[in-house]
């Protein structure tokens, strides 16, 4: 039986509705993931577990969450004859959105700016895929695929440079807060694109139907079902720029009125420290004695907190190692 148009409209609808519930349930794991590094930073808990292999990965699930979901939604918003209009918006308004995240994190972390974060990625990702609006969904899965194997395939310390490894064939990730370079994170975006024409294609009837692309109100049930998760998803752009600013001035303000803990190194730092020194053939009272020291030292470094990632820290630590053998030989 033929559907009809006004139930394909709400069926659109609630299919844009459930789509925004998506991205606003991305959003608060977003805000949750900033905050557990946050945390960390401001070593509220172990500076560690931001760094851990476990929480990455969290990370790089709600990374591929919005990629998947701006694939989508770039379906959504074209129509066959008059799409390029809010492509070109919607393009612009990211790329201007990315380019104040450079800006903000060079001002704060000028050695680990953002150069290549995920705003960028969508941005360029998205005018990858623009060919790819008007072609059949195999040609997306496809670029989807080749997107995600090229780095695996292929690397080279000629792409180690910050001007070329937004590409994605860097030889060693580069010091930055935020990295998902076009190969192979492009691919999340390429299969949601391949994900919604396919969906448009065998239960619509026509790859580049408006009906899928309506934007009508979803039935007010639905809307009261989902209505933070929708409400937050149709303010996901204002909420990844102004959530991060928001929690580093509560931890500064804490911070002011001295509730903020003390810098540290990582929890077992003693032992571990002890144990590497003595296997390099120190003295275990002087290795002692050196290591507490220099967990005495990252206690009042300011630095430490600040660093970007695990490789930043390691260099403080050591630097703070090497002042406090120094200070011992010359007792």
């Amino acid at each position: 039986m033929a559907t009809s148009p006004g139930e394909q409209k709400t069926s659109a609808a609630v299919r844009v509705a459930a789509l925004d519930a998506a991205r606003g349930a991305a959003v608060v794991a977003m805000v949750a993931f900033h905050l557990v590094w946050d945390l960390g930073n401001f070593n509220y808990i172990d500076p560690d577990i931001p760094f851990s292999p476990g929480f990455k990965l969290i990370g790089h699930a709600i990374a591929t969450s919005f990629l998947f979901i701006a694939g989508v939604s770039l379906v959504l918003a074209h129509r066959q004859k008059a799409g390029w209009r809010p492509f070109r918006r919607r393009l612009f308004i990211i790329s201007g959105a990315a380019a104040l995240v450079s800006l903000g994190t060079w001002l704060a972390y000028p050695q680990a700016f953002v150069f290549f974060g995920i705003l960028h990625c969508i941005a360029a990702a998205s005018l990858l895929a623009a060919p790819l609006l008007t072609a059949p969904w195999p040609a997306a899965a496809a670029a989807a695929l080749a997107f995600g194997l090229a780095p695996l395939l292929y690397s080279s310390p000629i792409f180690n440079t910050r001007w070329l490894a937004w590409i994605g064939f860097a030889g060693v990730e580069p010091l930055t807060n935020d990295y998902q370079p076009l190969a192979p994170w492009a691919a999340a975006l390429f299969a949601g694109v391949a994900a919604a024409k396919f969906w448009s294609a065998r239960f619509s009837g026509d790859p580049d139907s408006s009906v899928f692309s309506s934007r009508e109100a979803a039935p007010a049930s639905l809307e009261n079902t989902l209505g933070a998760a929708c409400w937050l998803g149709r303010r996901s752009l204002a909420v990844y720029l102004l959530h991060q600013p928001a929690l580093f001035a509560l931890f500064g303000l804490l911070a002011l009125l001295g509730a903020a803990p003390a810098a540290r190194v990582s929890g077992g730092f003693l032992e571990a420290c002890s144990a590497q020194c003595e296997k390099g053939g120190g003295e275990k009272t002087a290795c002692r004695d050196i290591c507490s020291c220099t967990e005495e030292k990252a206690s009042r470094d300011a630095s430490l907190a600040l660093a970007a990632d695990e490789g930043e820290r390691a260099l403080i630590v050591n630097r703070l190692a090497q002042a406090c053998l120094s200070d011992r030989l010359a007792r």
